[in-house]
């Protein structure tokens, strides 16, 4: 709906927000957006599914000097895919930060459009793990995106985490890196069965995992690292030691690593300033990680935290992107519904806060994320080597030239960043670390 001049504006002032939700769209590609933002060639499809890990601890109701109690721990799983044709992209109704304020939003992707199956072409398999609180649509963008490029991608609503039903802390810290790696696992079964939709269409052989804060500590974790005695024995942590399932140099542990995810990205990941990893933990890291995250993220502490985790001695390939002043709503989170902007009574904060950043736009953002992910996962999962370009930059976006020629070949000099439009990479940093 549009209006113009000073009637169409007044009437803009006064209607309500549920009118002003079809310009909650997550799929918005900006005019600067760097080259591999934009969506690939296929249509999307997704869908809603419901996963059940059976016979799992109970971490939330765990007593002092009794057994684990156990229970059969639910997930609900919004799946993007190709689909097999074009059409209308439909609405998600999702819940706010408040956990009760529900709003539509807007992409590309069809419900439950028929997948793309022909040649025995099979697609890999990315994971996403969100925040604690937050839900399985708060990576929308970047899910979508990455579908459109040929990935099945699987979102995870974390129970005990979500908006609806956040719950005690140590369950997160027990479960995402086992929801993370259940859901790999639940795919594969899928995939192998010929009622699904998956059946044909996912290749779990070749997982990617993405992860944002908690989801970011899962992955981590998943990756390899073991947590330290000190994060298993804190006061924050599980209780009755229940952390101790992910304790670094333990079976429980090792037993736990699935080497079918063969590239993570983990945008801010939280614990390390809590000292949840040590250099034992750290050294068990097994699959490449590319960490995304503001200079200025005071939730996870970008300078105790992140930072010391891509600096750690870890045995794989890693990069570090950082977005200058930016703080923890850094490239992840969906751009804030216009319903946000409301004060919340519940949580005596406009829900805004939980999307935006004071310094970046939201979809700038978006889109360098989603440029970064399909030049890591290309390359990780397809081994598509001509997006190792685009990872091999100067390190300070601000610090490289361009020096083109009229025909637009570049010079000797050129050293701007691969992919991005003269002007446009600016405030970025993006560091590599070998192995060590």
């Amino acid at each position: 709906m549009k209006y113009t001049g000073v009637v169409g504006l007044a009437l803009l002032l006064v209607m309500p927000f549920s009118v002003q939700a079809t310009e909650n769209r997550v799929d918005r590609i900006r005019p600067d957006a760097p080259a591999l933002a934009a969506y690939g060639n296929y249509p999307v499809g997704v869908r809603t599914i419901t996963a059940v890990n059976a016979d799992q601890v109970d971490v939330v109701n765990i007593e002092p000097g009794k057994p684990f109690p156990r229970y059969d721990r639910k997930l609900a799983l919004e799946v993007w895919y190709p689909a097999s044709k074009a059409g209308q992209g439909d609405d998600y109704h999702v819940f706010l930060r408040d956990g009760k304020t529900e709003v539509s939003i807007e992409g590309r992707a069809q419900r439950d459009a028929e997948p793309l199956k022909q040649d025995g072409k099979t697609f890999p398999l990315i994971i996403v793990s969100h925040g604690y609180p937050g839900n399985r649509y708060l990576l929308t963008p970047l899910a979508e995106n990455l579908a459109s490029k040929g990935y099945v991608v699987a979102s995870i609503d974390h129970t005990d985490s979500t908006y609806n039903d956040q719950g005690a802390f140590g369950s997160t810290l027990v479960n995402r890196p086992l929801d993370q790696r259940f859901v790999l696992q639940e795919m594969a079964r899928l995939g192998d069965d010929k009622a699904s939709f998956l059946s044909g269409l996912v290749d779990v052989s070749h997982t990617g995992l993405i992860g944002y804060s908690m989801g970011g500590y899962g992955a981590v974790v998943t990756a390899g690292a073991g947590v330290s005695e000190k994060a298993i024995a804190a006061d924050w942590s599980a209780k009755q030691r229940a952390l101790a399932i992910h304790a670094a140099g333990s079976k429980d542990h090792a037993d736990l690593f699935d080497p079918r995810f063969k590239a993570i990205i983990s945008i801010a990941p939280w614990g390390m300033q809590r000292d949840m990893w040590d250099d034992k933990g750290l050294s068990e890291v097994k699959v490449p990680i590319f960490f995304m995250a503001g200079s200025a993220d005071d939730v996870s502490d970008y300078s105790r935290g992140i930072r010391r985790i891509f600096e750690g001695n870890m045995p794989v390939d890693r990069y570090l992107l950082t977005f200058a002043d930016a703080n923890h709503n850094a490239a992840a989170p969906m751009p804030a519904p216009v319903e946000s902007w409301q004060m919340s009574e519940k949580l005596g904060f406009a829900p805004f806060e939980h999307y935006a950043d004071p310094v970046w736009d939201t979809v700038r953002m978006n889109n360098i994320a989603q440029h970064f992910a399909t030049a890591w996962f290309d390359l990780k999962l397809k081994n598509d080597q001509s997006k190792a370009p685009f990872l091999d930059l100067v390190e300070n976006s601000d610090k490289g030239v361009w020096a083109a020629n009229k025909d637009g070949s570049f010079k000797p000099e050129h050293s701007y960043w691969t992919g991005f439009a003269n002007r446009t990479a600016k405030g970025l940093r993006l560091e590599y670390r070998k192995p060590d």
